[in-house]
């Protein structure tokens, strides 16, 4: 999922299907900066993040592994190493993320997101109750 920063609002615009069905394209996204500067993040969160492969674009990402977690990826195991996370969306099978491109460092989380602002139908508080579905 690709984000887009309003101005200069600590808002962002989500585009793309990989974190479906928790935020769909055109939801816009609440956010705040000081918990990935702090490395207060935790598994469950919804981060904003610097793109790996892409680093003019901005990815949604929910945040699966911290530094040390043991990561299983089919026939292959990873260790997240020290100053990185392992990011997946959550829509597994539509998604690029941590099983394509590894680790993310830590120094690319841009924000994390605290709830989902538009549509008015749909604002939703996020929570860090982390649920992995496979």
């Amino acid at each position: 999922m690709l984000c887009i920063m309003i101005g200069y609002l600590p808002a962002y615009l989500c585009t793309g299907p990989s974190m479906e069905p928790t935020i769909y394209s055109n939801d816009v996204l609440f956010t705040e900066h000081v918990s990935p500067r702090l490395r207060r993040i935790h598994k469950g969160d919804i981060v904003i993040a610097k793109c790996p492969s892409n680093p003019c674009q901005h990815i949604c990402k929910r945040v699966t592994g911290l530094p040390g977690d043991k990561i299983y990826n089919g026939f292959s195991t990873y260790v997240v190493p020290i100053g990185h996370v392992w990011l997946e969306g959550d829509n597994h099978y539509n998604s690029t993320d941590s099983r394509m491109y590894g680790p993310v460092p830590q120094g690319l989380l841009r924000g994390r997101a605290m709830c989902k602002i538009w549509p008015p139908n749909d604002v939703t508080i996020f929570t860090t109750n982390f649920i992995h579905h496979e």
